[in-house]
């Protein structure tokens, strides 16, 4: 049977594995979350109504890292802070979108994007709502791609595709506003609501969440990129969340980043809100 909700998640920058899991409908890195919301949704009804799919892409950059972490291991020292540093900001620097038709990663990750949200058209009923939970550099990847199926002209295909039936964007320690310093705030445009073909009962608001601990230094509030972002904050389209994630021994410190995906202040409104979709 078709189920009711789609649900996307993509993860961020960091070490996520060297080779692409061969089902997204198995959860890899989104495991303890998806154990979490489950339990808090009740597992009969989560697993009657809801499709919990991933956008994995690490795979496409980490064996090109790990290759060069391991030819300069003998000339270097501080190797899990080297790989730590490397990894997240590898990731960060790679993903953009360029002119050279050789340099193809922001195309590779986006058809990762596609391709889920292609299987989860197929998993759920016509007109299924969408949530996709965007953790860290996956926020960023997720804005770009929504904005790209924004851009005129538009295509004419399912509304998944365009994702013209999301009705919810949860981004956690997100670090968009490091990627909009290009411009002055003035001139940086947010992504609009996609959901446009969604019925008036199934349009939230807000519909952007995002959720930030003080201590994370790569997860950010995003009201002050600039005017446009504040005035979504301001008409309520988007809410923005202090939480302090993580455990004893990480959520007073940056490492604070990874602890979202067992955290009880996430994982609970996010439970929350897919009852409320379903």
């Amino acid at each position: 049977m078709p189920k009711k909700l789609a649900v996307a998640v993509i993860h961020g920058i960091g070490a996520q594995g060297v080779s692409q899991p061969p089902d997204s409908a198995v959860p890899s890195f989104s495991k303890e979350l998806h154990k979490r919301v489950r339990r808090e949704v009740g597992s009969g009804q989560f697993d009657q109504d809801i499709s919990w799919r991933e956008i994995f892409w690490a795979d496409i950059l980490q064996t090109r890292q790990d290759r060069y972490l391991s030819a300069i291991k003998r000339r270097t020292r501080y190797d899990d802070m080297r790989k730590f540093v490397f990894q997240n900001l590898g990731d960060a620097s790679a993903y953009q979108k360029t002119a050279d038709p050789v340099d193809n990663t922001y195309e590779k990750i986006h058809k990762r994007a596609e391709k889920t949200i292609r299987q989860l058209d197929q998993d759920t009923e016509d007109g299924a709502p969408m949530v996709i939970l965007a953790h860290s550099l996956g926020g960023h990847i997720i804005s770009n791609y929504i904005y790209d199926t924004q851009k005129p002209p538009a295509t004419p295909n399912r509304s998944f595709r365009e994702l013209r039936t999301v009705a919810a964007l949860v981004t956690f320690g997100c670090n968009l506003p490091l990627f909009t310093l290009s411009y002055a705030p003035e001139r940086i445009f947010p992504i609009r609501f996609p959901g446009t073909d969604l019925p008036p009962e199934k349009r939230l608001k807000p519909w952007w969440y995002n959720y930030y601990d003080k201590d994370d230094v790569l997860g950010y509030p995003l009201k002050d990129i600039g005017p446009r972002y504040a005035a979504m904050v301001e008409r309520g389209e988007m809410k923005e969340v202090s939480i302090n994630a993580g455990t004893l021994f990480t959520a007073w410190n940056p490492m604070s980043h990874n602890g979202y995906w067992r955290d009880d202040d996430f994982y609970r409104p996010v439970a929350k809100l897919l009852k409320k979709l379903v």
